[in-house]
């Protein structure tokens, strides 16, 4: 069964062509990009680690980590309030980073080690896999809508008598199926970026000094896109790295301010017209910190973050080994 348009024969190969190309650039860079691992600043020295093994766990393994970390951007917590330390690659943990027991390391905003692409997504691949989920779709509906007039032949007896009739049914089938999986999946990671979260967070929100808070990195729909698609919108489609930040230190919305820090120089507290609030201690790389201030609103429901507020130290810090 062929086509007898020249037009539509030129349309639908330049179409399948392209979506075809998209998909497996898009699959490849899944599967080989690295998943990006902590930097140097965030794993214990050697006095350190030596300390921490020779210290009984109390105050003075505590107090090992406060100096490892006082300079660090971490403001997430375990579930008993402890900061997040990983005594396999024995690195204080940065915010959104969890150790995958599959690459036995810990990855930079883990979302899922996806047996499909058989690597961990994350900070370094996260926006590859949304492609690939999205030009995947695209191909299997393309698939779908093209032979769905010889499916409807099929089965209206409108096919010559050959075996490229059930070819062309299963063709359809399966072209139908994934595209129903895969619609459901690439909405739901839709959901996700728009909420900036992972699949982790999802199940396991991210935990504060104070609380936990579900929505704690979100920084409305357009700047949580722009997190992971970047600025420059003629990348947005294509396999290539755009996305904000480093990996390690995130933006966050408004958490409330810990009574026991001190300020920042200058002597100024950050207050909002209900609450203290606290802002990222250590500046932010140029592509992440311009979010904060790029409009008043720093999340999607409410907090006008007001002109003028300087930064708070971190929260003092204790320890709990979380693999």
């Amino acid at each position: 069964v062929t086509m007898t348009n020249i037009g539509e024969k030129v349309v639908c190969l330049v179409a399948y062509h392209i979506f075809f190309m998209l998909f497996v650039w898009s699959y490849w860079k899944t599967i080989f990009t690295l998943p990006m691992n902590p930097s140097k600043e965030f794993h214990l020295s050697y006095s350190d680690k030596e300390c921490l093994e020779r210290e009984p766990r109390g105050e003075s393994q505590q107090e090992v980590l406060r100096r490892a970390a006082k300079d660090l951007p971490i403001y997430t917590r375990t579930m008993s309030g402890a900061i997040r330390y990983c005594d396999r690659c024995h690195l204080v943990k940065p915010d959104r980073c969890h150790h995958c027991s599959v690459c036995d390391k810990c990855i930079l905003k883990m979302d899922h080690h996806c047996p499909w692409v058989n690597n961990c997504v994350g900070f370094s691949n996260y926006k590859f896999f949304l492609l690939f989920l999205a030009y995947s779709l695209l191909y299997c509906l393309f698939i779908a809508a093209t032979d769905l007039q010889y499916f409807i032949k099929f089965w209206t007896n409108g096919l010559p008598d050959t075996q490229a009739k059930f070819h062309i049914m299963f063709l359809f089938f399966a072209a139908a199926m994934f595209s129903v999986s895969l619609s459901s999946l690439f909405g739901y990671h839709c959901w996700l970026v728009s909420k900036n979260k992972s699949t982790l967070e999802v199940f396991r929100a991210p935990i504060f000094r104070h609380r936990t808070d579900k929505n704690g990195f979100s920084l409305g729909f357009s700047k949580n896109l722009r997190q992971v698609f970047g600025d420059e919108k003629k990348y947005w489609l294509l396999p290539v790295f755009s996305s904000l930040g480093d990996g390690c230190s995130f933006p966050t919305c408004l958490v409330n301010q810990d009574p026991e820090q001190a300020s920042t120089p200058g002597g100024l507290n950050s207050t909002s017209k209900n609450e203290n609030h606290l802002f990222p201690a250590k500046p932010l790389r140029d592509s992440q910190s311009h979010l904060l201030t790029d409009t008043p609103s720093w999340s999607e429901t409410s907090g006008k973050a007001e002109k003028g507020k300087v930064g708070m130290s971190n929260p003092a810090l204790t320890m709990e080994n979380e693999t």
